[in-house]
């Protein structure tokens, strides 16, 4: 007995281009469903208390033991502003403000959208979520460079740099190729 007709109901996906298409997607032959497969979205924001920066030890693979901004992948049914304060307090228990929109990154190789905003703390009462070994505020010159954990991380604080203070700028968006080598041993020339 084939899968078809033990699972009569059951998807039967073929590579195929759908009317109005210009690519190929999986496509059920039995009801004409389209199987879209689209990047993730991740949010997260630079969180500033004072002249510090709020950021977090990865606890968890990729790159556990080095220091990222608190992000993650976006829920459904959530903004994107949501989200980022929900990474927030799931990785550092912080309250955050935010600001507005810091940067936006395209991480082709791993489908990836990046949307992060500058944020500032409600109130200094942080701690380690499930996700972070630890949780600390840096001030820029104590930012442990050689152990952040991806290159978005830098291109991020890079741009917090930049505008710190400002409040008329675009959000940032994906440095030339080499701008940031990474990884880094030192704070990037901005």
């Amino acid at each position: 007995m084939s899968d078809g007709e033990k699972f009569p109901h059951a998807p039967n996906f073929i590579k195929a281009r759908p009317d109005g298409d210009l690519l190929e997607r999986d496509v059920c032959e039995r009801c004409g469903f389209v199987d879209y497969q689209n990047p993730k979205v991740v949010v997260g924001s630079a969180v500033l208390h004072g002249n510090k920066i709020l950021m977090c030890k990865r606890a968890i693979e990729p790159r556990k033991g080095y220091w990222t901004l608190p992000a993650g992948y976006l829920e459904l049914y959530e903004t994107t502003e949501e989200g980022a304060r929900r990474e927030a307090m799931e990785e550092a228990c912080a309250k955050i403000e935010i600001d507005r929109v810091l940067a936006v990154f395209s991480v082709p190789h791993i489908s990836q959208i990046q949307v992060l905003y500058r944020a500032t703390l409600v109130d200094s009462n942080i701690a380690a979520g499930p996700e972070s070994e630890e949780i600390a505020l840096f001030e820029w010159d104590e930012i442990p460079w050689d152990q952040i954990a991806f290159p978005s991380v830098v291109w991020t604080l890079a741009a917090l740099k930049t505008n710190w203070g400002r409040n008329d700028f675009a959000p940032a968006q994906n440095p030339p190729e080499g701008k940031f080598p990474f990884p880094l041993t030192t704070a990037p020339e901005i």
